[in-house]
């Protein structure tokens, strides 16, 4: 790695609003790639993001925007996507420069719907990218608890441990406290998994579960979380860790959750279309459901994840949520 690397974002939502926040504390200059010219135009004159996050505050004497990727990537030593994974594939088909030698972490939390593939595996398949190179950033942490400056934790996964503590360090601050890990592959896959198992929490919210249902669901869905990453990719890892357990839990309860609260609409009677229309923003965990569903089912260990085969059901076969919950009670224990 050189001594001084140069980073770039990409994503103009929540979550890349957010990191770009993190990164000013600790950096004189941060790249940020933002598809909305009028967006970028805003920042510059009114100092902020206006449409997500609104109360941060930016120096913009910090910022390098642009609304071309490639100037982006090219200016930029450290990568950090945070783009919804449903429209990740199409803004990297703009792409005319190279990503070989870069540093590449991800911070979405999803899967990408084209290659039924996590981010990381998605860039080290379609575009060479080393493992070695690719990194995850992973919560518990909700952006706009980070715009709050409320005490906050990441954990930064690589399997170059070089790396993850360099941008380890790059994040942290008074409010923002960082850890390393060498499970790229585990805390990618349940960042996918625990928006899946939010759904199901917003589903029974809305079909008037209470909390001691919303218990034993989350105690199922960590170990059948577990189940899942062991049959994928099998290491030691410790489930209850706050990478693991942790993102489960704040995506599962807070209100902060998009997940939570489009299954919220789901288990009240919305339809999968009108629910998305009205939240107007992306739930990760409605494709990573498909995917995730497609996988077990491939690997004939569908029978292990019955809570991602309930909300599979409901949301992608048409299937009344009342019914179906019903009957992924009788398999909870």
């Amino acid at each position: 790695m050189k001594d001084k690397l140069t980073f770039g974002v990409f994503g103009g939502g929540s979550w890349g609003t957010a990191i770009v926040k993190m990164l000013t504390e600790n950096l004189e200059q941060v790249n940020w790639y933002m598809r909305s010219d009028s967006a970028i135009r805003h920042i510059k004159k009114e100092w902020h993001n206006p449409n997500y996050l609104s109360s941060v505050e930016f120096d913009v004497d910090q910022l390098v925007m642009s609304f071309d990727i490639n100037e982006v990537v090219e200016a930029s030593d450290v990568l950090i996507f945070a783009i919804p994974s449903a429209f990740l594939d199409r803004e990297l088909q703009n792409l005319t420069v190279s990503l070989k030698d870069k540093i590449i972490f991800s911070a979405i939390k999803g899967i990408v719907p084209e290659t039924g593939r996590i981010v990381g595996e998605h860039f080290n398949e379609k575009y060479d990218i080393p493992f070695e190179n690719i990194g995850v950033i992973t919560g518990p942490c909700h952006a706009e608890e980070v715009a709050l400056e409320r005490l906050s934790y990441l954990t930064i996964a690589c399997a170059d441990a070089d790396k993850a503590k360099m941008l380890a360090a790059h994040l942290k601050s008074d409010y923002i406290r960082t850890k390393i890990s060498d499970d790229i592959i585990g805390t990618e896959y349940a960042a996918m998994l625990k928006n899946i198992y939010a759904i199901a929490a917003g589903i029974a919210h809305g079909l008037g579960y209470g909390d001691n249902f919303q218990s034993v669901l989350m105690s199922n869905a960590i170990r059948e979380m577990k189940r899942f990453i062991d049959r994928v990719y099998k290491m030691k890892r410790n489930i209850n860790a706050s990478a693991y357990l942790g993102d489960l839990l704040v995506t599962g309860y807070s209100v902060f959750s998009r997940n939570r609260m489009f299954g919220n609409m789901i288990g009240k009677g919305y339809t999968v279309k009108s629910a998305m229309m009205e939240m107007n923003m992306v739930a990760e965990g409605y494709y990573a459901t498909q995917s995730a569903h497609d996988l077990m089912e491939k690997l004939q260990k569908k029978s292990k994840t019955p809570i991602i085969n309930a909300v599979y059901q409901v949301l992608y076969k048409n299937k009344n949520p009342k019914k179906v919950f019903e009957k992924l009670t009788e398999k909870l224990d």
